[in-house]
């Protein structure tokens, strides 16, 4: 999900050694990028750049990244957030669930890596290339949230109502974000996405649980 990109490990979503080296390849390219678009921006900086500042080499970077946006779009975080909600207490209403998680990673990603966090929704703010390519990748969360929710509710995951909560969701994610980059990141991210899931209680789209 957007802003939120770290991946906490639990006994339950700890990857295997290969899949870890996999992650720490990623990390260390992340790194490297992030390192670079800070010093020069992003459209000076190259995925050359990027392999020597990461020690990798060009196909490397590329054979985990197929484009520059993905490096900074792109984590591990989804399997951790689909187990996190399963995790919820089974009665609990789904919108405290999502709540839950979120409001966590979010914390989580501001107190580990505020300056990545930053840096990522300027770029998403201030370069098209990178905000459309966050639009696609939503695609993928979104499915992961319409089998979670499938599960919760007892609904089918193509469900054109669980299609549209998932996407509605993230999408209202992926605008708050947007938002706080706009107000120069002065507000507390975390308690504006409290104030968009009130939106979307208000407004009704918590019947999905009914």
């Amino acid at each position: 999900m957007p802003a939120a990109r770290t991946s906490p490990s639990t006994p339950e979503t700890r990857p295997g050694l290969r899949e870890r080296k996999k992650i720490k390849t990623r990390a260390e390219i992340r790194r490297a990028t992030f390192r670079l678009v800070s010093a020069q921006g992003w459209d000076a900086t190259t995925i050359d750049q990027i392999a020597e500042e990461a020690e990798f080499s060009p196909s490397t970077v590329l054979r985990y990244f197929p484009v520059k946006e993905d490096i900074v779009l792109t984590d591990e975080y989804d399997p951790v957030m689909e187990s996190a909600l399963r995790s919820r207490p089974a009665d609990e209403p789904l919108l405290q669930s999502v709540r839950a998680v979120v409001t966590a990673a979010m914390r989580r990603s501001l107190d580990e890596h505020p300056d990545e966090v930053l840096l990522r929704t300027r770029l998403m703010l201030e370069v098209p290339a990178v905000r459309a390519r966050m639009v696609e990748s939503v695609s993928v969360t979104s499915r992961m949230l319409c089998r979670v929710i499938a599960e919760r509710t007892g609904r089918d995951a193509n469900e054109l109502e669980v299609r549209i909560f998932a996407t509605g969701l993230l999408a209202a994610v992926l605008e708050t974000t947007l938002y706080w980059a706009e107000r120069g990141q002065r507000d507390d991210l975390v308690d504006l996405i409290d104030r968009m899931l009130r939106t979307f209680e208000e407004g009704g789209l918590s019947r999905i649980d009914g």
